[in-house]
């Protein structure tokens, strides 16, 4: 069978906010090949994937996404890491082509589960998916007494664990910094699991970031991500040098699987964070769970939007026993919530399990997002190419 269509919807709350939440809104992906219809979803800026998709070729190896993935066949999962392969290819200088082909290569596997009758994580050489243990990704309070607040809701709803991040953190004093974290330490309680995410605030000043491990260390912080920019692999391994039992993590802003292993590599890592909707999708994403594996480094999603990336997020290490942490996304805006008919729920242990249904096993809820559709026409000369498809009237 052939890729008929590649059809890209931009979903967008009617106000987006200027705060470190990337689920206000979305790209939601859908390719059809025969019968069978798959759905993913892109973590970037929704206009730009989109004109990725369809620009004009600038050079041979600056061709519009589409032109290497419409008309393909797609019979089995071999040909998913050939039609990638020539996209990436094709679109070697289009720097957005890994985000955009990340929706893409998701919803190629989706389509093969539903053909094969299978979940994704079997046709990724699985045999078993574990559970996993979910941390609260929240982000920090404007004051530590928000934090604190926050805190007591995550340990209320029975949270293990829980990752504050962003907000204030990491661009005021030591002082403040160290209000934030004994707040967020104060109402996790002394069993619950204290992550921190600095979101690249100190670029790569290893002093900057030093001056918070004494900090980190009392308040019993498991990890602390991205203190610096992805590529700043000796800021990294300096401060890993200088932690103790502190982890770091990192690798969420890895858009190709040469910078993950990198960051795993040479970085000092603990845990390697990958966002499918990023690196280039699932493919990719379990290409960096094996290497990782096989390094001693612990894989975790990287997952702050809906419930289809979170499906699409775990896949790549769902039968990695060991590796047992997971991005949970709870404080979502409605659009994250409102883009699938089923959610990822909480068992009685406070665990995840991956749906056992073929494919990704989460479908949009097409009804609902109609209030979230943005129309996009791109014109060229007057020419149209591209606007927003129609809706199909079931997923």
């Amino acid at each position: 069978m052939q890729i008929e269509a590649i059809d890209f919807y931009y979903l967008s709350m009617p106000q987006v906010l200027d705060i470190g939440d990337g689920s206000q809104d979305a790209l939601l992906v859908r390719v059809q090949a025969g019968e069978y219809v798959g759905w993913g979803e892109c973590e970037a800026a929704p206009l730009v994937s989109i004109a990725s998709l369809v620009c004009p070729m600038s050079h041979s190896a600056c061709k519009p996404v589409q032109a290497s993935v419409l008309g393909q066949e797609l019979n089995d999962i071999t040909d998913i890491d050939r039609i990638d392969n020539l996209v990436r290819e094709n679109s070697m200088d289009l720097l957005q082509t890994d985000h955009t082909l990340s929706g893409i290569d998701m919803a190629m596997w989706d389509l093969m589960g539903k053909k094969l009758n299978t979940p994704v994580y079997q046709l990724l050489g699985y045999k078993k998916s574990y559970p996993k243990t979910p941390y609260a990704s929240v982000l920090f309070g404007d004051t530590p007494q928000e934090t604190l607040e926050k805190a007591r809701r995550v340990r209320a709803d029975g949270y293990k664990a829980a990752k504050f991040g962003w907000g204030p953190f990491g661009r005021g004093t030591v002082a403040e910094d160290e209000d934030q974290l004994h707040a967020a330490r104060e109402g996790l309680d002394r069993d619950g699991i204290l992550l921190v995410d600095v979101g690249t605030v100190w670029g790569d000043d290893v002093d900057r970031a030093s001056q918070r491990l004494n900090a980190f260390q009392e308040t019993r912080v498991t990890w602390v991500e991205e203190p610096f920019a992805s590529g700043a692999l000796d800021s990294y391994r300096t401060l890993a040098s200088m932690s103790g039992d502190i982890k770091m993590a990192g690798g969420e802003g890895c858009h190709n699987y040469y910078m993950a292993q990198h960051m795993i590599d040479y970085a000092g890592l603990g845990f390697v964070q990958i966002d499918a909707g990023r690196i280039g999708g699932i493919s990719v994403s379990k290409r960096v769970a094996d290497y990782a594996h096989a390094k001693g480094v612990t894989y975790v999603n990287h997952t702050f939007t809906t419930h289809l990336a979170l499906s699409a997020s775990i896949q790549p290490y769902a039968g990695l026993e060991d590796d047992t942490i997971c991005e949970y996304p709870v404080e979502p805006k409605s659009l994250a919530l409102d883009m699938t008919q089923t959610h990822i729920e909480r068992d009685d242990n406070g665990q995840i399990h991956l749906p056992e249904a073929p494919g990704l096993g989460i479908v949009p809820d097409l009804e609902a997002l109609k209030k979230y559709l943005v129309e996009v026409e791109l014109k060229i000369n007057n020419q149209v190419i591209y606007q927003t498809p129609t809706l199909p009237a079931t997923a």
